[in-house]
Parts: structure tokens; C-alpha cells; sequence
């Protein structure tokens, strides 16, 4: 038998006593095996328990029984147990096979004693990051500026030489927004590459490794991680991913914090502003914009355990693959679906935002507008998007957002990418003309404050409506309370600090 230590034993024991005061439950099970498995907190075993009369004694004793054993351990009792089987298993091994040649420490070891460091894991995961965003704007730079040229003035010509609406929705509207957006194409492209080469090689997994550490001093499950790393390119399927938390407190946990985590749809929002205003270290601010996400979700999940959904977190136990040679097709198709997910939205959902934004542009409450507000800036004002932007610029004024700033983030609520394709359609302008409009509207520090106000607030429509299919609606409204004040809190809380030490220019 495996021996767990004098006072696991003990507990071991005392549970296995009260078992077998249920005959059919010792007539069916190992008293010493349902004994342990109860103070793993297996819920298989929990359910069958339930089903004896002796289930509120045996249940209750053995969650009494966690709690004593996680205290005096200092430490996750599953992992304890986890950790003693293995003991045994190496011991057993080292009894009864010889070895004649000792195992040489190969390659992969030493990389892996160096990727997962306790010191070096995390620099090194954040230096990988930085590095796959600044490759993606340098290299991406060229094909950026052609689709931009393509779109802003080969299109954007041909689509004014129409007459009437009809030529202004097509240029004004949908070439300008949905064009806005697909010049980012490039960027997203190398960096969904970038991050596909790092989990063929397997790395991605050490990352993970390196996470879970923190995870656990912040009393939150590793089984969370993987949602969160699919928060990344999608919060949609990471909520989804949920599912595979057993524990309902972690699983709420990990639900609510995954919208803050930076999925790809922030991503564009994130180039434009950042190579307007911070044109030398735009890789860095957007890196930053991940981090800061990540932090984010962290703070809030720890604050939901401890006040929300209290008690204990389950372990996690995670197995290193073997670094592999990345393989091109697997490369191509992981970009390749990521990439086809954020086009399919440009076609859909994005592409009905900017009609709509177009649309409320030119009609307001006396009417029908015409074009013409578009290009005029008093009768833009006049429009619904105006009067809408001019109610929430209030709101925004000790962020210094304007009006237009302040419209575009309403419509994000539809889909995030569609913030950049409003701002394009306010502002009359392509991707290049919007990055010297945006340089004009705002200072270095209200549009950092804008990026993370965009990172923190609402999630998407699509992801609300995935949050209320698992958790409820009660949870769905809490989301949108939560997020909403944290985002103007961080953005009010960026403006203070960089006023404060001279930042605010």
C-alpha cells in the first residue's frame, strides 16, 4: 500500500471507520480506497456517497478531514496525495528493475530547466511574447501599407465615382470601415504564425507550466489555464472551455475573468492607436496590452474566489510533451483557421457595424442628412452617432475622449474590431489618414488609456450571450457591471498616475 504520510494515514483511517458503518457501501467499495478518493474531493465518489444514509456524516467528515490536512500540509492536498504516488511508483521501480547505464541529461532537459525556471520561466515567456509582436509589425509592415493602398484609394476612388448613396455607402461605409480593419490582416497573420510555432514545438505548454505556479499562489486552479490561453484568440471558445472544470466555483471563476483576457478581435484596435501615438515602441505597447490583461484576470479571479465563490481549489496535474519539429501544414492550418474566424467576422458581423455606423451618420432627429455629414464636422454633430457621442464624451471627459472616441467604443459592444472600423467612418478617413487623425485627438496618454478601457470594458455580444448559456443571466448582467467598472476605474487610474508624474502631454 501506499503509505501517505502519519497524518494523511490518520484521516485515512478515520474516514475508513465511518464507511464501513454502511454495510452495502463497505460491500461495494474498499473502505481505504473511497476514504482516500473523498479526501481528493473525487465528485464521482462524492455522488455515490450522497446515495447512502450516512452520506451527511461521511461527506461532512471528509470535508472537515480536507480542510485540517490542507492546513497543517501548507499545501494542495490532491497534489500531496498525487505526489506520494509517485514517490511509491519510483521507489517500486528502482526495487525491482536494474538499471546498467544511467540516463544521460539530454537536450531537452536542459532546455526545460531553463524555460521553466522558477526565476527565468516568466521573463522568458513574456520576451517571446514581445518578440512575436514586434515581428509581426516589422515584417508585416509592407503588405499593411498595400492592402491599405488597395483599399483607401484604388477602391475607395473607384467606389466615389458612383453617384448618390449608393457610391457613398460603398466608400464612405463599408470600404472605409471593413477596409480599416482587413489592412491588419498582415499583423495578425504573423502573429497567429508566431504563436502556432510555439505550440508545435511545445512550448506553449511549458508556458502553461510556468503559469500554473503563479496560479496556485493566487489560490486559482491550473485546469484554468487552458480556457485562458483560448481567451487569446477567441473568448468565445475559452468560456466554452470551461467545461472541463469540475469544480463549480473554479468554473464560474474562470468563465467570468476569461472576456478580460485580450482576444485578437482587441488587436487592431490596438495597431491603430498604438502607430499613431506610439509609432517607435508600438510592439511594446501592445505587448503591454497583453500582460496588463493577463494581471487583470488574475486580480479579479483572485478577488472572486475569496469573495464569491469560496472554499477550495482542485489541482492540476500537467504532462511536458517532447519539443517537436514544427510542421509546416500543422503551422498553416492553426493560422489558417484563426485567421478564417476574424475574416468571417470582417464579412459579417463587422461589415453590418459599419452600415450601421454609416446609417446613423447621415440621419439624425430632423431627418435625413445627406452624405454631406460625413465631410462636414457641424453636421456630423447633428446625427444620431453625434448626439450618441456627444452623451458619452461626458461621461469620458476626465479621460479627454472625444466625441467620435467616445461613439466608436458603443459599437465595440457588437464586436471589438468594429471600433476601429467607426472610428474610420467618423473620422472620413483610411487607415493611413486615421492614424494622423488619432495622432491629433489624442495624447500619448489618453490613448493608452483608451487601449486598456478597450481591453477592460464590455465584452462582445457573442460572448455575453455564451456567458448567459453557462452560467445564467444574473451572472451575464454581473459581467457587464464588473467589467464596465473596472475599465473606467483602470483608464481614470492611468490618467491620474500619468498626470501625476508628467505624462500627460
Amino acid at each position: 500500500l501506499v503509505n501517505y504520510g502519519s497524518k494523511v494515514e490518520s484521516e485515512i483511517g478515520r474516514l475508513s471507520k465511518i464507511v464501513e458503518k454502511d454495510p452495502e457501501l463497505a460491500r461495494k467499495y474498499n473502505s481505504r480506497w473511497v476514504a482516500i478518493k473523498l479526501l481528493e474531493g473525487d465528485s464521482d465518489v462524492e455522488n455515490k456517497i450522497k446515495l447512502s444514509p450516512l452520506s451527511r456524516e461521511i461527506l461532512g467528515q471528509a470535508a472537515e478531514a480536507r480542510e485540517k490536512l490542507k492546513s497543517s500540509l501548507g499545501r494542495d492536498l490532491e497534489d500531496y496525495i498525487v505526489e506520494k504516488r509517485y514517490e511509491f511508483v519510483s521507489q517500486l521501480v528502482k526495487e525491482c528493475v536494474g538499471v546498467l547505464v544511467r540516463k544521460p541529461i539530454t537536450l531537452t532537459d536542459m532546455v526545460d530547466y531553463v524555460v521553466t525556471h522558477k526565476v527565468f520561466g516568466i521573463p522568458i515567456m513574456l520576451t517571446a511574447l514581445y518578440i512575436a509582436f514586434k515581428f509581426a509589425f516589422d515584417v508585416a509592415a509592407p503588405l499593411c501599407d498595400l492592402i491599405d493602398w488597395f483599399f483607401g484609394c484604388f477602391l475607395y476612388d473607384l467606389a466615389a465615382t458612383m453617384p448618390g448613396l449608393a457610391g457613398s455607402l460603398l466608400a464612405d461605409g463599408i470600404i472605409t470601415g471593413v477596409g480599416s480593419i482587413l489592412v491588419f490582416v498582415p499583423n495578425l497573420a504573423f502573429i497567429f504564425i508566431f504563436l502556432a510555432l510555439l505550440e508545435d514545438i511545445g512550448y506553449m505548454a511549458r508556458a502553461a507550466f510556468v503559469v500554473d505556479k503563479i496560479m496556485h499562489k493566487l489560490h486559482l486552479t491550473g485546469k484554468s489555464l487552458l480556457p485562458l490561453i483560448l481567451g487569446f484568440g477567441c473568448n468565445l471558445p475559452g468560456i466554452i472551455a470551461t467545461r472541463t472544470i469540475e469544480d463549480e466555483n473554479d468554473r464560474k471563476t474562470t468563465a467570468l475573468v476569461c472576456p478580460l483576457i485580450s482576444c485578437s478581435a482587441r488587436l487592431p484596435v490596438y495597431l491603430v492607436v498604438a502607430g499613431a501615438l506610439f509609432p517607435a515602441y508600438a510592439a511594446g505597447v501592445v505587448w503591454s496590452m497583453y500582460i496588463l490583461g493577463v494581471v487583470f484576470a488574475l486580480i479579479m479571479a483572485t478577488l472572486f474566489r475569496k469573495l464569491l465563490f469560496k472554499g477550495p481549489s482542485s489541482g492540476f496535474i500537467m504532462e511536458l510533451p517532447p519539443y517537436m519539429k514544427p510542421m509546416l501544414k500543422s503551422v498553416g492550418i492553426k493560422t489558417w483557421e484563426r485567421l478564417k474566424r476574424f475574416l468571417f467576422k470582417a464579412g459579417t458581423v463587422i461589415f453590418i457595424g459599419v452600415v450601421a455606423v454609416w446609417l446613423l451618420s447621415i440621419t439624425g432627429p430632423s431627418g435625413y442628412l445627406g452624405v454631406e455629414a460625413l465631410e462636414d464636422a457641424t453636421l456630423l454633430e447633428q446625427s444620431w452617432i453625434g448626439m450618441l457621442g456627444h452623451g458619452l464624451e461626458k461621461v469620458f471627459t476626465p479621460m479627454g475622449w472625444d466625441w467620435r472616441a467616445s461613439a466608436a467604443l458603443f459599437f465595440g459592444f457588437i464586436a471589438k474590431e468594429i471600433v476601429v472600423g467607426s472610428m474610420a467612418v467618423l473620422f472620413g478617413v483610411s487607415e493611413e489618414g486615421l492614424v494622423e487623425a488619432l495622432s491629433g485627438a489624442f495624447t500619448p496618454l489618453s490613448a493608452y488609456a483608451y487601449m486598456a478601457f478597450v481591453l477592460l470594458y464590455l465584452p462582445c455580444l457573442a460572448t455575453l450571450a455564451i456567458i448567459r448559456g453557462e452560467l445564467g443571466l444574473k451572472y451575464a448582467l454581473f459581467t457587464v457591471v464588473y467589467e464596465l467598472i473596472l475599465a473606467y476605474l483602470v483608464a481614470l487610474l492611468i490618467m491620474g498616475v500619468g498626470s501625476l508624474v508628467g505624462l500627460g502631454g
